[in-house]
């Protein structure tokens, strides 16, 4: 078994919520790289098999349907297979799902990653020296476990955590558990805080691709509030490049802020996909028209801004997409891939608003609709 630092091929690797949209990124990218993944997914809503497809007769693909809260299945896949090093994708992670039902949050983000650090950690038990330290637990966390920046301002790895919403909180506390299990057990863990993902395979519930869908349907594009909420915006491939990067150069206890240096507000980022739209598939009509302001999300954070610079200076890392390529890059393929657009919203998600405060608000909107 080759060290990490030397790269992921000839590794195994459990990959955790590998058939949702960052995991499905970066498990194609890790095999494509020789890495061998035993991928562990309940296929939940956002989970799906097909975006795996070109990998059903490969070898160093083993997809196991599953719970990352069930101790012995994670336990013996880690065993079985032999697994050299943990990315930790598997997650809740739409804070509008989060204002509606928490408690989920809490089941899966919490336990089920406080359940693979302590199969970890039993495994880890068992390994020879060499193996056990060439071992590594990535927890793959995200920027809003920090809170609001004002109008200036960029999180850092040494930034306080301040979760606003549900799911940050639920991310926070996962967060905390893969650091007090390096400090009193000496799991060797890292941990990574990305900004907001796009591109290909993300689905619907998200801003940007249900704006590329609405709009191809002539539907209304919602923006909440005064649509000025900044977020910084990192291209999946990016963002799964700097996963690999940690992977291999990472040191163990540390924490490394991945963001593509975008920052765009929310109208902006929807102004720039019309404005996309309007030149590979015009209509009649700017798909600007189309824009709605909605009211906002409660607890809505205002600004978000990733500072990158640890993992650029120690580890060579940096965002090779700007946002506008990167967004040209994403219509593209969801124009390309209407079929499987169509079969990822036919399973009971018709792109309603989420986040009303409670199951039945939810149900009450689809009925207006």
């Amino acid at each position: 078994m080759s060290d990490c630092r030397d790269g992921l091929a000839g590794r195994t690797l459990l990959v955790t919520g590998g058939a949702g949209f960052i995991g499905t990124n970066f498990v194609l990218g890790a095999v494509s790289r020789g890495a061998r993944v035993v991928n562990l997914d309940k296929l939940t809503y956002a989970g799906n098999r097909r975006s795996l497809s070109s990998l059903d007769a490969n070898e160093r693909h083993v997809f196991v349907q599953g719970d990352i809260c069930d101790g012995p299945l994670v336990e013996r896949l880690l065993a079985e297979h032999g697994v050299a090093g943990v990315v930790h994708f598997a997650a809740e992670s739409h804070v509008d799902r989060s204002i509606d039902s928490p408690d989920d949050f809490v089941r899966t983000n919490v336990m089920g990653t406080l359940t693979l650090l302590e199969s970890a950690r039993r495994h880890l038990a068992n390994l020879a020296p060499a193996k056990r330290d060439a071992f590594r637990f990535l927890q793959v966390s995200t920027d809003e476990v920090f809170g609001s920046l004002g109008s200036t301002g960029r999180f850092t790895p040494s930034t306080p955590y301040a979760p606003n919403s549900p799911y940050a909180a639920s991310k926070a506390a996962s967060d905390h558990f893969v650091r007090a299990y390096h400090a009193t057990y000496g799991v060797p863990t890292l941990t990574t805080n990305c900004s907001n993902n796009y591109g290909p395979y993300q689905f619907p519930e998200k801003l940007i691709p249900l704006v590329i869908l609405n709009a191809l349907e002539g539907k209304r594009l919602p923006i909440y509030g005064d649509g000025r909420n900044v977020r910084d915006w990192l291209f999946v491939t990016d963002h799964c490049a700097a996963i690999e990067r940690v992977l291999q150069a990472g040191a163990p206890g540390e924490t490394y802020t991945i963001g593509g240096n975008n920052e765009r507000s929310n109208l902006e980022l929807v102004r720039t996909i019309c404005a996309i739209l309007d030149d590979v598939a015009p209509r009649s009509r700017p798909y600007a028209d189309l824009i709605e302001f909605v009211a906002d999300r409660p607890g809505h954070d205002r600004r978000y801004a990733i500072d990158a610079t640890k993992i650029e200076q120690e580890l060579g890392w940096r965002a090779a997409h700007g946002v506008d390529e990167g967004l040209r890059k994403t219509v593209e393929w969801y124009l390309a891939n209407d079929e499987w657009c169509s079969l990822v919203s036919s399973d009971g998600y018709e792109r309603e608003r989420l986040g009303l405060g409670c199951k039945e608000a939810r149900r009450a909107s689809l009925e207006q609709a």
